[in-house]
Formats: structure tokens, C-alpha cells, sequence
């Protein structure tokens, strides 16, 4: 007869990463692994030296090191085999640099590690689901490296990851750039030249029902309301303000395209939280929770 402990060892293993040791990553995930609430059926790995003690609230060039190790060891595992998937903590992104991280966020560091060059940023929570464009970049940046493939790209992408989750072909609403999604052309063009001929051929694609370029100030409420299954945003602001507005303690960021599931909760260090007992672990809670979700649901890679 199978022990405990063999049984236990068979379970697929889930990689959780701190993030910054100063700031709310190590509590909010101690929190969400002893809930009640946490996913049946996997194993949990607290990946990073355990010994090491860092003062809350207070950012080092030290913890950054550390945070950033404890990512290479974590993707290291998930692309041995070692782990099913990876949920990382939050880090802050300036003092990560400092210590030799040259990625604009985790997002990129991951696909990166894995090879990958079609990727999205996508983030779930509530009743909206968005995938972006473009993401750590500056706004004036964007409409340049708008194009019909990174479009259609993360149009894919989401739809991929939507099917899977809701068992049926999703239903999609693309966002226009502009206010009032150009409105014909009066506020930019961006939305004539290039989202609307990528929204015809995502429609083409066969993959789900794609409607757009839609006015960015109703898109959201629309899809909230449950006329879409997700949103392809044109930028990191456009998906991120209404997501986290409806749903900041449960959001979740999650890195389509690479070989396993990769989650991350939607809030950043909080430094000013660390150690008062005030910080919320539900969005780790919920990226715990998907991640062992996608496991189960998602073994095949998002493609």
C-alpha cells in the first residue's frame, strides 16, 4: 500500500518564489499556503535560502540578490521538469537592476529563461480578463510598436488561454487606442491601419468571436458585465486601471506563452505594508490557485 509520504511526493509541484524579502511577498505567501482555501492535490515549494533574515520595509542591493536567484532556481526547475509551474512574489523592479536584472519586469525575464519571443502579459480577476499589447514600456512608446502581428499575437494567445478555462470558444472585444476608437479617424488612425485589419484576421482565425477596435471607456464595462470573456489592450494602463479597479485583491498576472503556467499576484512591494500584518494575501492566494489550475486544466503549453 502506497505511504503518505510517497503519495504526497507524486503530487505536482508548484514553484513559489518571495520576491523581495523586504516587502510583502514572504508574508502574503505564507498567508495564502496555510489558508484553508488553498488549492487541494499539489505540492507547494518554497524556492530560495530560508535561513536568510532581511529587515521589512527596507530594500537592499542583498535582497534584491536574493530574490533574483531565487528566479533562476525556480525557472531552472520548471523547465527540468522539477516543477508543473511557477508563482513568483513581487519585486521592485529599480533595485532588481542594480544587482544585474536586465528585464523590464518578471514577465520578460521568463521568456527570456525560456526561449520564448511570443509572449503576453495577461492578468485575470473579477469578471474581466485582459491580455496586453504592449506592456513595461513608456506610453509615448506605444502606438510605434503597434502591428498587426503583436496584435493578433496576443489576440491568440488569450483566446488559447480562455478556451482552455471556460471549456468553449471565447468571446473577445478588442480596444481601440484611441478615444471613442478613433472615431473615424478623427482622433488617429491607428485603429483604421492597424487593430482593425488584426481584429479581421483573428476573426478569420477560427480560435473565437472577435469584435473591435471598441471604445476603450465601454470595453471594460461591457466585458465586466459579461458580453466578453476578455479584452485585448492596446497598453499596460489600459488593461491594468479597470482590472485592478474592479478586483485588487483577487487579480492575477499570468505569462501566456511559455512551456508551463506562470502566475504572479497583480500588486507590487508594498513596502510600507511589510511587517505590519496589514498586507492582503488574497491575489497570491488566487495565483496559488490558478496556477494549480492551469496544471490541471492547461497541461498542454499555451501556443
Amino acid at each position: 500500500m502506497q505511504s503518505e509520504a510517497t503519495r504526497v511526493a507524486s503530487l505536482p509541484c508548484i514553484a513559489v518564489t518571495a520576491g523581495d524579502p523586504a516587502g510583502v511577498g514572504p508574508e502574503v505567501v505564507r498567508a495564502a499556503l496555510s489558508s484553508p482555501d488553498l488549492a487541494r492535490g499539489f505540492r507547494f515549494e518554497l524556492v530560495g535560502e530560508q535561513e536568510v533574515s532581511f529587515k521589512s520595509g527596507v530594500p537592499t542591493a542583498r535582497g534584491s540578490g536574493w530574490a533574483f536567484a531565487a528566479l533562476e532556481a525556480a525557472v531552472a526547475g520548471a523547465l527540468s521538469g522539477k516543477y508543473a509551474a511557477v508563482v513568483t512574489g513581487p519585486v521592485n523592479k529599480e533595485r532588481m537592476k542594480e544587482v544585474g536584472f536586465g528585464f523590464p519586469g518578471q514577465t520578460e525575464f521568463f521568456a527570456s529563461r525560456c526561449g520564448v519571443k511570443d509572449y503576453v502579459m495577461c492578468l485575470t480577476g473579477g469578471p474581466l480578463c485582459v491580455g496586453l499589447v504592449t506592456a513595461h514600456i513608456a506610453l509615448s512608446e506605444v502606438p510605434s510598436l503597434l502591428t498587426v502581428r503583436e496584435i493578433e499575437k496576443t489576440g491568440l494567445l488569450l483566446a488559447a488561454f480562455l478556451e482552455r478555462r471556460l471549456g468553449r470558444l471565447p468571446r473577445v472585444a478588442v480596444a481601440g487606442l484611441n478615444p471613442h476608437a478613433g472615431e473615424g479617424g478623427l482622433f488617429g488612425s491607428e485603429e483604421a491601419l492597424v487593430i482593425g485589419p488584426a481584429v479581421e484576421r483573428l476573426g478569420a482565425s477560427g480560435v473565437g468571436k472577435f469584435t473591435g477596435p471598441l471604445s476603450p471607456d465601454t470595453v471594460f464595462y461591457r466585458a465586466s458585465n459579461g458580453e466578453f470573456d476578455g479584452v485585448v489592450c492596446m497598453y499596460h494602463d489600459q488593461g491594468l486601471i479597470p482590472l485592478k479597479l474592479v478586483a485588487f485583491h483577487e487579480g492575477v498576472n499570468i505569462t501566456l506563452g511559455l512551456p508551463f503556467p506562470r502566475t504572479s499576484p497583480d500588486h507590487g512591494t508594498a513596502y510600507e505594508l511589510a511587517g505590519t500584518g496589514r498586507a492582503d494575501a488574497g491575489s497570491m492566494l488566487c495565483a496559488l490557485n490558478l496556477a494549480a489550475e492551469m496544471v490541471a486544466k492547461l497541461k498542454a503549453p499555451i501556443l
